[in-house]
């Protein structure tokens, strides 16, 4: 495949001309693992000193992390989420009110006697956002109130199933924790669900499948019959409501309650489990978290626990893999490189990254010194942009466009091509050009 060669799209638009490229990005890279894959493109790396499961990243890949990062915090607050910050730490007291610690404390790390005190590290961000909604008193009229942190946890997993960003010991999870009524739930779960779509749409992931996780036969989970029916009834119904095909799992829910998972899958088709939808009834009994209602009567919350991204970790291993590290350009560490024909179009070279950098975009230089420009359109090829400057674009103040995908745009004012690419990378959008002339 990866000698195939193809005519790329588009050809059709104006001031696009039509190229042969070989298939060097997305055929390429598809069955890359991202273990190897996120080290040679420098996104990531571990050292035994650090440990194993405890993986840094670098600065191409801190890009990638805090552009998502971005990206979520700003899609929350414009749902409505109010965000905290929340220590790693906790007693013990605490997850044996939660349950985590009869129900999970395998998968914690053991405790640290801190001062005639036991402490631990967080295995989940729940108990402490319990806590946080149970500090103040709340009134039926601020819910739904929607509580979300990215934030670490830890989690004991064993040597032999760690790896690369997938398997950690070390997570930074998307959380969040929605407190509501009743009859609010169903609303919050389905809003949770779109949050998701759009976030896939945006960074090109495609669910392999919806799955209702129920519990199963054991002491695994919390026993409560009735809350499990309950909590199983409002979620199937909010699946049924969506039009979403689903299957039913039983043995893969929380202890605490059903979930809606989102399953993703590698290209070999091995499942992961990236974003969830919780209803969670057991908690808020635990913690006494009450509301006031318009009876002026004590009523108990239910506790939606959702993720949009899920870990931080596993969404950037699926991305990796699932675009051969071409990142969509709004997520690219390096989203234009600047290609001067030769050291008499340096200057120009410098001035073009200052604006992007002035407009916010992220660009660097690949000068001469680099090698020949086929050469360094060839080391560029995971770069969204490539901007040629030669004598005439120097002069005349415009650059040579290629696209990742093969296209070459005639020469442009570079003012209207750092718009359209800055207008692109604003919205979000998957796709390399929009034909439409930035107003």
């Amino acid at each position: 495949m990866t000698d195939a060669l193809v005519r790329s799209p588009g050809a059709s638009a104006p001031g696009l001309r039509r190229s042969v490229t070989r298939l060097t990005v997305r055929e390429e890279t598809t069955m890359h693992d991202h273990r190897k894959l996120g080290r040679e493109l420098g996104l990531f790396d571990t050292d035994p000193l650090i440990g194993a499961g405890l993986p840094y990243w670098l600065p191409d890949g801190a890009l990638v992390r805090h552009t998502l990062e971005e990206y979520i915090r700003d899609a929350e607050r414009r749902a409505g989420y109010r965000h905290v910050y929340s220590p790693v730490l906790g007693k013990r007291e605490l997850y044996e009110i939660s349950g985590h610690w009869s129900h999970y404390s395998e998968d914690m790390f053991p405790p640290m006697d801190l001062g005639g005190e036991q402490v631990l590290l967080r295995p989940s961000l729940c108990p402490h956002h319990a806590l946080i909604y149970r500090s103040r008193s709340h009134s039926y009229r601020e819910l739904p109130l929607r509580i979300a942190e990215l934030g670490g946890m830890y989690r004991s997993e064993l040597s032999g199933v760690l790896g690369g960003l997938t398997r950690v010991r070390a997570i930074q999870l998307n959380d969040a924790h929605i407190f509501c009524t009743l009859d609010q739930v169903a609303g919050e779960a389905t809003a949770a669900l779109e949050m998701i779509r759009r976030a896939y749409d945006a960074l090109g992931i495609r669910p392999a499948r919806y799955r209702l996780s129920l519990p199963g036969a054991g002491g695994k989970y919390v026993a409560a019959p009735e809350m499990w029916q309950r909590a199983a009834a409002l979620l199937t119904d909010v699946l049924d409501r969506s039009g979403l095909a689903y299957e039913a799992a039983e043995g893969e829910a929380a202890f605490y309650g059903p979930k809606i998972d989102i399953q993703i899958a590698d290209s070999a088709g091995r499942e992961a489990t990236l974003s969830t939808v919780q209803v969670d009834f057991h908690q808020p009994e635990q913690f006494d978290l009450h509301y006031i209602g318009p009876d002026g009567a004590k009523h108990r919350p239910v506790m939606v626990h959702r993720s949009i991204i899920g870990s931080i970790e596993r969404v950037v291993a699926h991305l990796i893999e699932l675009h051969g590290g071409a990142f969509p350009a709004w997520l690219s560490p390096t989203q234009l490189v600047v290609l001067p024909v030769s050291d008499a179009e340096m200057p120009q070279a410098a001035a073009l990254v200052r604006r992007c950098t002035d407009l916010g975009l992220r660009a660097q230089i690949a000068g001469p010194d680099d090698g020949s420009l086929g050469a360094r359109v060839r080391a560029a090829r995971l770069v969204p942009y490539q901007a040629v400057i030669g004598a005439k674009e120097a002069a005349d103040d415009q650059v040579a466009l290629r696209l990742r995908d093969g296209r070459r745009l005639d020469a442009l004012p570079a003012a209207e091509v750092l718009a359209r690419i800055g207008a692109l990378v604003d919205a979000r959008r998957t796709d390399l050009w929009d034909t439409v002339t930035c107003s």
